[in-house]
């Protein structure tokens, strides 16, 4: 399963693991994405879907979980 989120599009993105003798690693940060049911304020009739959300985008209200 993709760790995107299906409402900002947020992704894995590559970032350096820099030790003290600064020495440089690639590694992957994930973003806090989960799968859920959800509804969002724009779509008519409150249509559920089923999908990855992050957390940002549940916490400023672009999405309502649906239990």
């Amino acid at each position: 399963m993709a760790r995107i989120c299906a409402i900002c599009g947020k992704g894995p993105r590559v970032a350096n693991l820099v030790s003290n003798a600064n020495n440089r690693v690639k590694r992957w940060v994930f973003p806090n994405v989960h799968v859920m049911r959800f509804t969002t304020p724009s779509c008519p009739n409150g249509k559920v879907m089923r999908g990855c959300v992050c957390t940002k985008c549940l916490k400023c209200g672009k999405v309502e979980k649906v239990i």
